[in-house]
């Protein structure tokens, strides 16, 4: 619960700090006295942004600071999964410079504002009039019964189990708008693969086989000149062989007079047997040579066919062919296990669509089993907020899509006469009986939740004589099981309280500020007979503020 809420700089707010007890809480105060200011402030510090128009005096900084007391209420898991320091007094604190710029601490550790919202689910249910409308949404029904039905933790099984049914089914519609959109592209890079497959390509290759077609195709021109250069080296009389062997012979008579001679005549001994090898390596090419049209046709082939393959796919070696057919195989592949990925998901959704039926199908028996639970404790407590008539017809309408709640639709319809029809519940319910329908709502789920503080902000609209007493008995009732705090215009309610609160405002050389102030037993007569009365109290005023209190 709250315990204190100091507000410094903030609206009409100069400084403020306020203690609370448990129990019933009384605020009340003249309109446009500050209660707004009050649940603003209160707003903050529970997660809400804020802006530089909520600081009264622009210079310097707004700091809200509120303790809670929280050893009940089993947090100290939350606050380990947040990594805070986890204290039974609690303290948040809000604090909004100057610059616009807003930071947040949970008992001096900086968080972020979705941490300080998280949080506050678990502290404070502020009802306003605009929650009393939010009553008509489906939604909200869907939690008012599932808090009845105990659905909670099964809902939360089934929005993970739903998140993973959903993720799979998008990932199987893009494979199979892949598989699509590849099917005659698949065809097309197989059809490739395959053409590159026959061609038995080879690295080096195209070289090789170059080489080799034109040594075929001039094999006649090849030979003729081979056979003339043996010639040449080898006619007995004028051939390269006899005349280097004559050089030789001359060098090696003259060797013995100096190193010169000697050097020249090594030399020519190296150049003959250079030319006896070269003569031998010239006289096995021609051995070798044949002229053979049907080799040289197929290498003929095999180089038009790596041309036409280079042509077709823009490229100039076999390499970069090789490296496209490698893609390729890839590409065939990876296409091909899409078929395994697809068979995979969609066992796996099937699974999940068969738990998720489960899920649906539990969650739909504890609502089933909760409804007239709900009905029935509304009827009793809306017959003594002057409803006696009152009737609550709620359907659970079975579905086939996935909710995030589960598979039913809801028909919350409702009749507050007799002899009329029932109709939809934000359709035929008049202000004054959302109000009481939402108290309602709140007295029973207080019987079911562990939220440790409520605030209702004016749920008396609408109302007024025994049935704002009966709502006043109501949220004393709610408040010995949590701490309550009633915003209210109506004496008959404030007289309930175990504590009354005051907002006001006062000019301080001439500043407008709101201030809040507790009253004692003394102000709260006089309080409650302004209520009454107005301004100016009566002797009666004054005595029936008494009786209300008593």
């Amino acid at each position: 619960m709250i315990t204190s809420l100091s507000i410094k700089n903030y609206a009409l707010i100069e400084k403020l700090s306020i203690d609370f007890s448990k129990g019933f809480s009384i605020i009340t105060g003249e309109t446009g006295a500050g209660k707004s200011i009050i649940l603003g402030a209160l707003g903050l510090v529970l997660g809400k942004r804020a802006d530089l128009t909520s600081l009264k005096n622009k210079e310097e900084k707004c700091i809200i600071e509120a303790q809670f007391e929280i050893s009940k209420y089993n947090l100290k898991d939350f606050f380990e999964a947040n990594d805070l320091d986890y204290e039974d007094d609690t303290i948040i604190r809000r604090e909004i410079l100057p610059s616009g710029k807003s930071r947040a601490f949970i008992n001096d550790s900086p968080v972020n504002l979705q941490e300080l919202q998280d949080l506050s689910l678990f502290l404070i249910d502020i009802h306003s009039q605009q929650q009393t409308q939010e009553l008509s949404d489906e939604t909200v029904q869907f939690k008012i019964i599932d808090a009845i039905a105990n659905n909670i933790e099964t809902i939360l099984e089934y929005q993970k189990l739903l998140k993973a049914y959903k993720s799979d089914k998008s990932k199987l519609n893009a494979l199979l708008k892949k598989q699509s959109d590849s099917g005659k592209e698949h065809e097309y890079n197989t059809f490739l693969l395959n053409e590159l497959i026959a061609a038995k390509l080879k690295s080096g290759e195209q070289e090789e086989l170059e080489a080799e077609f034109e040594k075929l195709n001039n094999v006649e021109v090849i030979k003729e000149s081979i056979d003339k250069s043996l010639v040449i080296a080898n006619e007995e009389q004028f051939g390269v062989f006899h005349n280097l062997n004559e050089i030789k012979a001359s060098l090696q008579k003259i060797a013995p007079f100096s190193t010169e001679y000697q050097n020249l005549f090594e030399r020519i001994t190296s150049v003959a047997i250079e030319f006896d090898d070269v003569s031998r390596e010239l006289q096995n090419a021609s051995e070798k040579l044949l002229n053979d049209p049907e080799r040289l046709e197929l290498t003929n082939q095999k180089l038009q066919l790596i041309y036409n393959l280079q042509k077709k796919h823009q490229v100039i070696s076999v390499d970069e062919l090789l490296q496209i057919q490698a893609n390729l195989e890839n590409a065939v592949i990876e296409l091909g296990n899409i078929e395994e990925e697809i068979t995979l998901l969609t066992n796996s959704i099937a699974q999940k669509v068969q738990e998720l039926d489960d899920f649906s199908a539990t969650i739909h028996q504890n609502r089933s089993n909760a409804i007239p639970v709900l009905s029935n404790k509304l009827i009793s407590i809306l017959e003594t907020l002057g409803m006696p008539n009152v009737r609550f017809n709620i359907e659970l309408l079975p579905s086939e899509t996935y909710f995030q709640n589960g598979k039913d639709e809801l028909q919350f319809l409702f009749s507050a006469n007799k002899g009329t029809d029932f109709g939809l519940l934000k359709k035929v319910a008049s202000g004054g009986e959302m109000s009481r329908i939402m108290l309602a709502v709140k007295a029973i789920l207080a019987q079911y939740s562990k939220l440790p503080t409520l605030i209702f902000d004016e749920i008396d609209t609408g109302v007024s004589g025994e049935v704002a007493i009966r709502i006043g008995e109501i949220m004393k009732e709610m408040s010995r099981n949590m701490q309550i705090f009633a915003i209210t215009h109506l004496p008959q309610i404030a007289a309930k309280g175990d504590s009354h609160f005051k907002v006001f405002k006062s000019t301080v050389d001439n500043d407008t500020q709101s201030e809040l102030k507790l009253l004692s037993q003394d102000e709260r007569v006089i309080e409650i007979a302004q209520m009454l009365s107005g301004a100016v109290v009566s002797d009666s005023a004054l005595n029936h503020a008494k009786a209300l209190l008593n």
